[in-house]
């Protein structure tokens, strides 16, 4: 049976390789879980109705605390070498260009590693000892952006150490094996945005007169990651993810952060695509607002590949775009609901530290189901050890930072 096509496929918003592993996660709940509430019988919070107006939730902004970068190698490394400067794009750039050259990086489960290795600097000392919440920004913002989901589940593991907790996303090897063996249009699409990216950055800032170029062949290996601070209510929140580029200068904040992102041109007129667009927004703006990140950099391609035109959208803005909209989604609704959700999850883990399991280490598992809620297990040992996946492991935190004292502060 040929396999369906992702919505990326339809409404022309480009798929990342993580969009693609969501929908590889909602399929296989499908398939295990044909009930529409898989999780009636396990501890349970539901979605809040999208009418519900809850008290604002305070959202401190977000502080840079280190960068590091991911080398061709992928050997993460504390510097900034990775860092890349906006530059104008050429007209009509093309979106395949240099696609057989692309060196896509292995899928791989999503660990948590790269971001403890850094909040284990010295810079980071403080900060890690008050955190409440340890995760990276993808995993914070699917748990948002979730009273407004209606398509991809998601499952995550959690872990409470020193009364803090740890998220990373559960990703199984048959998951990675459908990423991996993608239909060649899909993977051509997920291309796109990463040549999008390589023709709008530089590894310095454009000088007056330079010609619009290039950028290199795409690497997916090499990255260049934020840490920051923040918080959310009375959860001290302590996250890490990709940063595209920056704006003329790097001032080692977010302030000059520039997010870039790919989609279908908007037709004049089509109502459609203007509604799936600004629903598209939800995500684009939870992304960026959790980093701190103040620019978002739009460009909008025609069928072939081609790139045809340039919008730039001000993080803080967006809401008030959506607002009133068919479509309309209210942030604060997502951050009430981020809050309540990381509250209840605490009341679990507190719940379950009180008995342990075969292994001696207590792990629990949130899934997702759209349209109804969050439900949550714990896991056995024999589940336990498939996170741990023969690695040197305490539960899924590797054993190297639960030994040197780190999941302490």
């Amino acid at each position: 049976m040929a396999p369906k096509r992702p919505i990326s496929a339809v409404d022309g918003t480009e798929e990342t390789d993580q969009e693609a592993l969501n929908r590889a996660t909602a399929r296989q709940q499908r398939v295990a879980s044909p009930s529409p509430k898989p999780f009636a019988t396990l501890q349970s919070l539901e979605l809040p109705s999208k009418d519900w107006s809850p008290k604002p939730v305070a959202f401190q902004k977000p502080l840079q605390l280190i960068s590091f970068s991911y080398t061709p190698e992928r050997q993460l490394v504390f510097d900034n070498s990775a860092l890349r400067f906006w530059v104008e794009p050429p007209r009509n750039a093309d979106l395949s260009y240099r696609y057989a050259h692309w060196i896509k990086r292995r899928e791989e489960k999503g660990r948590l590693d790269g971001l403890l290795k850094a909040i284990s600097e010295d810079a980071c000392k403080d900060a890690r000892s008050r955190a409440h919440v340890v995760c990276w920004r993808g995993i914070l913002c699917k748990i948002l952006i979730a009273p407004y989901e209606d398509r991809n589940g998601w499952t995550l593991n959690v872990m409470m150490v020193n009364n803090r907790l740890y998220f990373e996303e559960h990703i199984t090897e048959e998951q990675l094996a459908e990423v991996d063996g993608m239909p060649e249009k899909n993977r051509q699409q997920t291309y796109y945005g990463y040549s999008f990216e390589s023709w709008c950055t530089s590894t310095r800032p454009r000088r007056r007169g330079d010609k619009a170029e290039w950028g290199g062949d795409v690497d997916t290996n090499v990255q260049w990651c934020s840490v920051v601070k923040g918080k959310m209510g009375e959860s001290r929140i302590l996250i890490g993810g990709e940063v595209d580029c920056v704006r003329d200068t790097y001032t080692g904040q977010p302030d000059t952060f520039v997010e870039l992102k790919t989609s279908m041109s908007i037709r004049p007129g089509n109502a459609s695509d203007e509604l799936r667009f600004e629903k598209k927004l939800l995500k684009f703006y939870f992304q960026s607002f959790l980093l701190g990140v103040p620019e978002i950099m739009v460009g909008f391609r025609d069928f072939k590949g081609h790139l045809k035109t340039l919008q730039s959208f001000k993080t803080l803005e967006i809401p008030r775009m959506v607002r009133g909209k068919p479509n309309s989604w209210d942030p604060n609704l997502c951050l009430a609901w981020g809050e309540k959700f990381l509250g209840q999850v605490r009341e679990w883990m507190v719940e379950g530290t009180t008995s342990t399991t075969k292994s001696g280490v207590f792990v629990g598992r949130l899934i997702f189901t759209p349209g109804h809620g969050v439900a949550f297990k714990e896991l056995d040992s024999v589940e336990i050890e498939e996170v741990q996946a023969g690695e040197e492991r305490v539960g899924f935190l590797p054993s190297w930072y639960i030994s040197q004292g780190d999941g302490a502060g």
